[in-house]
């Protein structure tokens, strides 16, 4: 995929400790086109590279915005964005790539939780112009914190229920989720508490009704054994041993394979990999329960293989 050199053209703080990025093209060009649920990496200087939600207008082809929470416990590329980064300043970026697509259906309940509401703004937008029945709640620590609530509130209306935490307590998900509805898709971005309590709580709905998208590994991402096993790469003719102690990933970049890589935790998507032969042992975060057991793809920054050998396209 290719990358881009953007402009910051304008920083822009949208709450408490969330800042807002539009990039656009130094010419004035146009930039590639997006869909709701979409990101993009920014890659930052000292090998930083960090994905963040597009949550921008798709129909803006001149401008793609992204907002990022300073994390004081992350692995510095907020802070970097905060404290290093301004206007005018350069900005390279690779993408827009979508694991979190918006799909067709009547009804939509979208639950945000912080800056979680980053995918889900282009999304409400989008399920209002097609006419569907939606509605959104978001909660936040607090209602300073939480990045675009007036702007939604005040859009949309009643559809839109603000939930801060200080305030209100925790979202009522046993209320909105306790009874499942028909022909309706439930969309969920936050921190990973919340998902784990919206997954649960929508075992019992449709398969496929949910759909989640996570900025951190799942807490039982990579549980199990480490064994070592062969990777045949099907393009490049090599075929290597990956021993226990390191990735699919780590071991190719080190032979000289090219392939993109991103977070390297299997939340993003960028190092997805067809699978030609045998069975990946998914420790993703991002595949559903139906592509998992399909084997088609795998993240090989953190998959590994159930057998002796696997046949990559590489």
């Amino acid at each position: 995929m290719d990358e881009l050199e953007l402009v910051l053209a304008r920083k822009e703080q949208v709450a408490e400790g969330v800042l807002c990025l539009t990039l656009r093209d130094p010419a004035g060009g146009a930039l590639p086109s997006w869909e709701p649920g979409a990101h993009l990496d920014l890659l930052l200087d000292e090998g930083l590279q960090r994905q963040y939600s597009l949550c921008g207008d798709p129909a803006d082809g001149g401008a793609l915005t992204v907002a990022v929470l300073r994390e004081p416990e992350g692995r510095g590329g907020s802070a970097f964005v905060h404290d290093r980064l301004a206007e005018g300043d350069t900005v390279r970026v690779r993408g827009p790539r979508n694991n979190f697509a918006l799909v067709d259906s009547p009804r939509y309940l979208f639950l945000a939780g912080g800056i979680g509401i980053t995918p889900i703004l282009p999304m409400v937008a989008e399920a209002d112009a097609r006419g569907a029945d939606w509605r959104l709640y978001y909660g936040g620590r607090a209602r300073v914190s939480m990045a675009f609530a007036d702007r939604l509130a005040a859009k949309y209306g009643e559809r839109v229920v603000l939930w801060p935490q200080d305030e209100s307590g925790l979202l009522p998900l046993d209320d909105l989720l306790g009874t499942p509805e028909p022909e309706t898709a439930v969309y969920c971005c936050g921190p990973e508490p919340l998902l784990a309590a919206v997954e649960g709580r929508c075992a019992a709905w449709p398969a496929g009704a949910l759909h989640v998208e996570r900025f951190s590994p799942k807490e039982d991402a990579g549980a199990g054994p480490l064994e070592s096993f062969e990777v045949e790469l099907a393009v490049s003719g090599r075929t290597l041993r990956v021993p226990p102690e390191r990735s699919i990933l780590e071991v190719v970049e080190e032979a000289g394979v090219p392939v993109l890589s991103s977070c390297q935790e299997g939340t993003c998507g960028t190092c997805e990999t067809e699978v030609r032969e045998g069975v990946p042992d998914h420790r993703d975060s991002l595949l559903t329960d139906e592509e998992r057991a399909a084997g088609e793809t795998m993240m090989i920054c953190v998959s590994r293989s159930r057998g002796p050998r696997l046949v990559l396209e590489l």
